[in-house]
């Protein structure tokens, strides 16, 4: 009787070797070569399935076009926005105003998207920085915290590039200006904090950047107010309330050196309005305003200050020829009497002077 032998499980190494010779012996002619790779690259697909992917595949590079443009609305959760990003050019939220609104959102729903951008480097949950929308992003803020709704945990929001909108700052203060337009300060108020933040090289570029489409004129009256806020900003507490004529008055009183005036006149001040504040500042414009003033018997615009005339100096020499010196607004003069001058003498000296005056 035969004897039996043991059958053993094969090596796991030792099939691994096996395949890869088999493999590296194995040769697979053209045409199988061939049929494989059709076989991989054939769409087993019917006509109809094709049909549903290729419109799945349309429908995807729409949506990301859309999104890209800014077409497309997203629910974003409240805790994924950080409003802080960008100061704000709104300066006073009214609270009047931001009750009706809330009680406009829990009616009717948000009517009006906010705008966010995507953050370069996200801050823990936060994704999204504040473009546009504030006092709707604190309505609803302040509705979730109140109802603890879930339908008041995200909020509707179209995601800009701020970069094609000529920068964070110039497509707020422009949703801004298109929506409820800003005070004279608000505006010179925002252009010192982008030019402090480094966004522009200076006020006077922050003014034309973000105010492009503003005229000359208004431009100009955005740097008054602008001056306003930076030589008395940590004083005023009611700027907003300020009128143009007073702002350009009190810009006129800084530029005319009358900061330090001013800033006492609103140093130790207890204001509860603006117009408290006016009272104490008017009296100090006013004298800044007499100082400043021009001659009303000369008439016209102000002239720029010349040099008085210095008073005649005469010098006598042993001669008996008097040399007197003077100077006025325009020239040196020099005036010369006594005996002994002639034709001769003054050629003789007006060809020394142009010696010593001529350029070597």
């Amino acid at each position: 009787m035969a004897k039996r032998r043991k059958l053993e499980a094969p090596n796991p190494d030792d099939l691994a070797e096996f395949e890869q010779r088999f493999r590296r012996e194995t040769k697979v002619a053209p045409i199988g070569a061939l049929a494989a790779d059709s076989a991989a690259a054939a769409d087993l697909r019917d006509v109809d399935e094709r049909a549903e992917g290729e419109r799945y595949r349309a429908d995807s590079e729409a949506f990301s076009e859309a999104r890209a443009r800014g077409l497309v609305l997203l629910e974003v959760p409240l805790g994924a926005i950080d409003e802080t990003v960008l100061v704000r050019d709104r300066a006073v939220m009214d609270e009047g105003e931001l009750l009706e609104l809330r009680d406009s959102i829990s009616r009717n729903g948000l009517r009006l998207p906010i705008e966010v951008f995507e953050l370069e480097q996200s801050q823990g949950e936060r994704r999204y920085g504040l473009l546009s929308g504030y006092r709707r992003l604190l309505a609803v803020r302040q509705l979730h915290e109140m109802t603890k709704l879930d339908v008041y945990a995200t909020i509707k929001a179209v995601v800009r590039e701020p970069e094609k909108m000529g920068g964070p700052f110039a497509a707020m203060v422009e949703e801004n200006e298109v929506r409820a337009s800003l005070s004279h300060f608000e505006r010179g108020r925002i252009a010192v904090i982008a030019a402090g933040q480094g966004v522009y090289p200076n006020v006077e570029a922050a003014v034309d950047a973000l105010f492009a489409a503003a005229s000359k004129a208004k431009r100009s009256k955005v740097r008054s107010f602008a001056l306003i806020f930076e030589d008395l900003g940590d004083l005023l507490h009611y700027p907003e309330a300020m009128t143009e004529k007073q702002g350009l008055r009190l810009a006129a009183a800084l530029r005319a050196g009358g900061e330090p005036e001013l800033r006492d006149a609103l140093e130790s001040l207890r204001a509860e309005s603006f117009a408290d504040e006016w009272r104490a500042l008017e009296p100090a414009v006013v004298a800044i305003e007499a100082r400043a003033a021009p001659d009303a018997a000369r008439g016209g615009r102000p002239r720029s200050a010349k040099p008085a005339p210095d008073r005649p100096v005469a010098s006598r020499l042993n001669s008996g020829i008097t040399i007197t010196r003077s100077r006025d607004r325009k020239a040196h003069v020099l005036r010369l009497e006594g005996p002994g001058l002639d034709d001769a003498i003054m050629e003789s000296l007006i060809a020394e002077i142009e010696r010593l005056l001529e350029r070597p």
